[in-house]
């Protein structure tokens, strides 16, 4: 017998484990459908899991403040206890190098606008409080088989930002787990090893989906939480090409390496964003960094049509291109001689800023694009999902007239509108995973 349910969520993620969260204490009955085998097992489970502030715009800053504010206190914002015990968030502050080619003064005026707490660093200060790195401009970013790799451009970093408020999660499937429990508490109901192959229409509305095996599934809404496998599901539900914005899956490698000798957790353990050279690390237990890439255009994109298959292993050109230009900033690096790292796929929009919305089939509504920087958004992305989908379930026309979600702790006013599937590029935006 088919099921019934007040809205089904494809995918139990963060993202999508949030949206069921926030619909159930709405009054929801809520499904969530996986086709994997546990909550956040999919792209969420490989996530840097880094929780910080600075966004390219202002939107995006306040998104981020009150969700890291939910991650503050997670404990007491789930309201719920876990066998697993909870997730927890290593606040150990963001350095964000400046220089010439990137201005920065924006960054600087959303974190004062909305009183996140931020320190502007003259080059001194950046000297004394992070003595292991070098402060020579190496712009733009080249690959290591560039001839002009690791040379000087002749300049100096300009300075740096520094949040305290910010680290990264120390266990993101766990954290997964946590609202999983949270909704769970609420009426939510969770379906793993499930694969969702049809979503149904009676009319112009949605009328549920299908699974696997041909069990149907009814209900009057449904959610794409997807992640990398968005672009699939919008195509199943016939969406796609009724969007201004689209989503596709881009293969992403993070690589580990020893920490130098003289790294001193304490003292030195905070998050580096850099975009002189495009990349960042963080500490990783084991006294290890964590290396990723901001992007950069001297980088191939490798774009993935079928997220089930794509190469999982790590390339030796790409630990060499993220690796060598993390030892330009902190020569003291030790490479090893063996890659090391995961590999995944990133759920890229056309601006790299994320589609919380409806569309244009009624009761379909979308929270994907989320490009690699959403995980830490996941308590606000779940609330603001949960707020549109209430507002339009009753009548409202968000694409005329824009839902407005209040944060519940800074009292900030966001724009759902901004987010839209069908907004013009933002030019705001860092186009790269930093959003």
């Amino acid at each position: 017998m088919a099921g019934q349910y007040d809205a089904v969520i494809i995918g139990a993620g963060i993202i999508g484990a949030s949206i069921a969260f926030e619909l159930a204490k709405k009054g929801y009955k809520t499904l969530n459908v996986d086709k994997l085998s546990v909550a956040g097992a999919g792209s969420t489970v490989n996530t840097c899991a880094v929780i910080r502030t600075h966004y390219s715009t202002l939107e995006g800053t306040a998104m981020a403040y009150e969700s890291y504010l939910h991650w503050k206190n997670w404990p007491e914002y789930l309201g719920v206890e876990d066998e697993r015990g909870y997730a927890e968030l290593r606040e150990i502050g963001i350095v964000v190098l400046c220089c010439e080619d990137h201005d920065m003064s924006a960054h600087i005026d959303h974190h004062r606008e909305l009183g996140i707490p931020v320190e502007v660093w003259d080059l001194e200060t950046l000297k004394e409080k992070m003595p292991f790195i070098v402060t020579e401009s190496f712009y733009p970013p080249r690959r290591p088989s560039d001839e002009d790799f690791g040379k000087s451009s002749g300049r100096s970093l300009t300075g740096a930002i520094y949040m305290p408020g910010g680290g990264y999660i120390n266990d993101p499937q766990l954290s997964v787990h946590n609202v999983q429990r949270a909704a769970e508490a609420q009426g939510a109901e969770f379906r793993f090893r499930s694969e969702v192959v049809d979503i149904r229409r009676r009319d112009e509305r949605v009328a549920g989906v299908t699974l696997a095996g041909g069990e149907e599934i009814d209900s009057p809404v449904v959610v794409n939480a997807g992640g990398p496998h968005s672009f699939i599901i919008n195509r199943m539900a016939g969406v796609d090409s009724d969007m201004k914005i689209s989503t596709r899956a881009l293969r992403h490698e993070v690589h580990y390496i020893p920490a130098p000798e003289d790294y001193d957790l304490d003292r030195d353990g905070r998050l580096i964003s850099d975009d002189d050279i495009s990349g960042y690390s963080r500490p990783e237990t084991g006294n290890k960094l964590l290396v990723g890439s901001q992007d950069p255009e001297c980088d191939p994109k490798e774009w993935v049509d079928d997220p089930d298959e794509f190469n999982r292993e790590v390339t030796d050109e790409q630990w060499q291109a993220q690796v060598y230009r993390m030892a330009q900033r902190i020569p003291s690096l030790r490479i090893p001689g063996q890659a090391q790292g995961i590999v995944d796929l990133y759920d890229v929009s056309d601006d790299w800023i994320p589609i919380y919305d409806k569309s244009d089939l009624e009761g379909y509504y979308m929270a994907v694009g989320t490009s690699g920087n959403q995980y830490k958004n996941g308590p606000m992305a779940g609330l603001l999902m949960a707020e549109l989908i209430d507002v339009c379930e009753q009548g409202r026309d968000h694409d005329a007239d824009p839902v407005r979600v209040t944060c519940p702790i800074t009292g900030f006013e966001l724009n759902a509108g901004f987010y839209s599937r069908n907004r013009e590029i933002v030019e705001d935006s860092s186009f790269s995973v930093l959003g």
